[in-house]
């Protein structure tokens, strides 16, 4: 029984038999009938499918740099840009509207991890320039853990309603990220994402401590002390 992966095997099967009833096709025909007869807009995407099945035609990682573990492979290819040195692609496998729907659940996320030893009780600050193409969203991001992998601190840009994740098409952009890392911190994790469709380029990565007045974009917050636990007073908005 043939898959996907089969798919130029099969496509000069139907080649042959065609030719036996007198009907001429060409391969690249017959290559996009075996891609529509698997579901795919056409042959492109069945390509991109079978590449990221078998591993063919990745490029390289940059070096001390990870493809953090539940990134879809299958979807993303992340990589070193070879047309451009000294950048990075976050570039997802199927274009919008090629028969692969990739939602905000679906991305690529490229990444390093340190130890916070250097940096307990200050705040720290991150910051890319990052380019996109027909991206649903593409951002930087930092978290910040404690030593059981509980998240202490965490900003990936997304649910910002301004100086957000960079979404379409724009420019090379900068992006920063701020965070104070707590005295029980233990390790600190940073990088580029990219959500949904679209391509994602990033370069002059840099991460610095900064003065302890400059305000924390963190979307993880915890209080001090436990506080309005009668529900006594709201703060007149909603979340």
């Amino acid at each position: 029984m043939h898959s996907f992966l089969d798919a130029k095997l099969m496509a000069k099967a139907l080649r042959k038999a065609m030719a036996e009833r007198h009907v001429e096709l060409s391969h690249a025909d017959c290559l996009e009938v075996v891609a529509r007869q698997s579901g795919l807009a056409d042959w492109n995407t069945l390509a991109a499918r079978i590449a990221a099945a078998t591993g063919d035609g990745e490029l390289t990682l940059p070096q001390d740099w990870l493809v953090m573990d539940n990134t879809e492979r299958n979807n993303y290819r992340l990589d070193l840009d070879p047309e451009q040195p000294g950048t990075a692609l976050i570039e997802s496998r199927y274009a919008r509207g090629k028969g692969v729907v990739l939602e905000d659940k679906h991305f690529g996320t490229l990444m390093q991890s340190i130890l916070a030893e250097d940096y307990r009780g200050q705040s720290v600050k991150i910051s890319a320039l990052v380019r996109t193409d027909d991206a649903n969203a593409g951002s930087i991001w930092m978290r910040v853990d404690g030593s059981r992998g509980q998240v202490l601190r965490f900003d990936n840009m997304i649910p910002r309603r301004k100086d957000g994740a960079l979404k379409g098409t724009n420019d090379w952009t900068e992006l920063q990220v701020v965070l104070d890392v707590p005295e029980e911190a233990e390790s600190i994790h940073y990088g580029f994402l990219l959500i949904g469709h679209g391509r994602l380029w990033g370069r002059d990565f840099r991460i610095e401590k900064i003065r302890d007045n400059v305000r924390s974009t963190s979307t993880t917050s915890y209080l001090k002390r436990p506080a309005n636990l009668s529900f006594t007073a709201g703060n007149g908005t909603a979340a």
